[in-house]
């Protein structure tokens, strides 16, 4: 039995993927989840899964905080982003930032479920008309995405949060309120982030908060 958890906020969306399972591995067990919290508490409780489908806009998830937060959590859960958007950068961000895949939603359910049965298998799925061979040929610019994508992986989902709320302005005080933590906790936090990002200020923090597309997606949606 292949137990996969579908993460999306849209009924029809999470049925069709669920139907594109049924067709991909026979006695497969779909378990829905229709935010990120949603998501995490289902991993929590039930365990064991397989395969996480994941949804790159929906309540919870802002860009690819949602891939990184159940990637520094559940590091040995296969991600597969599921996703409206779909050009080359952000396939390929995907996979520098840890996803099995990445199947765009205009993809057809028989080729969904022939992606599902790739990633099941150990493959990594990428949409056929985008190049795999970006990443190996890729100038000096996919080579530093690369890297941006190596530091920010080493974050822990508490260090995420910190950074993506540094990439929307707040002052430590203010995520120290959001987050229910001391400010000097916030400051070890940002003192810890600041060195595995490798930079020396909070203004360069935020300009690798913004490689993850934060705002893009929250106004994307």
């Amino acid at each position: 039995m292949c137990k996969v958890l579908i993460a999306d906020d849209h009924p029809l969306f999470r049925d069709a993927l669920k139907t594109a399972l049924s067709l991909s591995v026979e006695g497969s067990l779909p378990v829905e989840a229709s935010n990120l919290e949603e998501a995490i508490d289902a991993i929590r409780s039930q365990g064991d899964f397989d395969l996480a489908l994941l949804d790159l806009s929906m309540p919870g998830v802002n860009g690819f905080s949602g891939l990184l937060t159940l990637r520094a959590q559940f590091p040995s859960l296969p991600v597969v982003i599921v996703s409206a958007h779909e050009d080359s950068k952000l396939v390929h961000q995907a996979i520098d930032y840890g996803a099995v895949g990445f199947i765009p939603k205009s993809t057809p359910r028989d080729q969904i479920a022939e992606a599902l049965r790739a990633v099941i298998k150990g493959d990594v799925y990428i949409p056929p008309n985008i190049s795999r061979d970006e990443k190996t040929t890729a100038c000096n610019g996919r080579d530093d995405d690369a890297e941006i994508a190596r530091r920010i992986t080493t974050l822990t989902a508490q260090q995420l949060r910190v950074l993506e709320m540094l990439g929307t302005g707040k002052l430590n005080k203010e995520i120290a309120f959001e987050l229910n933590i001391a400010e000097t906790t916030v400051k070890a936090h940002v003192s810890a982030i600041l060195q595995k990002l490798k930079v020396y200020s909070r203004t360069q923090a935020v300009v690798f908060a913004s490689k993850l597309h934060f705002d893009t997606f929250q106004s994307a949606r």
